[in-house]
């Protein structure tokens, strides 16, 4: 029984794994269509000597780029594939992403351990917000700092309702394997005497997490 549920867990993680992936080949698919679109428009114009129409359509597509997300760089590679991966993937839903990521190239936490914390609660914040049929009002905030020797995380998303909780604690609504989840972020928290705060209002979740760096 163990075996067949930590197979099935590992088929989850594959197939969301490849639907992330596959969103990211799609945008990437759709930005080399529109610059060829742009590329042919603007010879066009060029050939018929309407510099005007240029310029205009130039403007035009520098201001169409700044309101694009940019993909996340930071100093991080791990940081940056697991951040880009899950918020690519939460565009795709139409989730409004507000993202301020600061990290070193290198930490003294796993990228392993800081990819699983990160994984898991974006995947719940994604999953909270599909549940909201108004997509107007899905959110995910995310925050990622070092302060005074400590790497600080925080993930704020839209929720509907308030979130409940069991025996003090809140807990996952998913059964089987994907409870593990929460559990998971704990224990890795705690191994770095880290420190985990979870608050739910209506409407609204909040993880924020806090873990000392050598």
């Amino acid at each position: 029984m163990a075996d067949k549920r930590i197979a099935a867990f590992q088929n989850d993680l594959v197939l969301k794994y490849y639907d992330e992936i596959k969103n990211m080949y799609k945008e990437m698919r759709g930005w080399r269509h529109d610059y060829r679109s742009h590329i042919q428009a603007l010879k066009g114009y060029r050939d018929a000597g309407a510099n005007d129409k240029i310029d205009a359509y130039l403007n035009k597509l520098d201001k169409d780029l700044t309101n694009v997300n940019t993909f996340i760089s930071t100093g991080n590679i791990a940081l940056n594939a697991i951040l880009n991966s899950k918020l690519s993937l939460a565009a795709s839903k139409d989730i409004k992403i507000n993202a301020t990521v600061n990290a070193p190239e290198a930490l003294s936490i796993s990228e392993i351990d800081l990819c699983i914390i990160i994984g898991n609660l974006l995947d719940n914040a994604v999953e909270a917000c599909e549940k909201i049929s108004d997509t107007a009002e899905r959110f995910i905030r995310i925050y990622i700092d070092v302060k005074r020797s400590h790497l600080y995380l925080s993930v704020m998303n839209a929720a509907s309702g308030k979130p409940k909780k069991l025996s003090g604690t809140f807990r996952t609504a998913k059964t089987g394997f994907h409870g593990f989840g929460l559990l998971r972020i704990d224990r890795i928290v705690a191994k770095y005497g880290g420190y985990c705060y979870r608050a739910g209002e209506e409407g609204v979740f909040t993880t924020e997490i806090t873990m000392p760096l050598k």
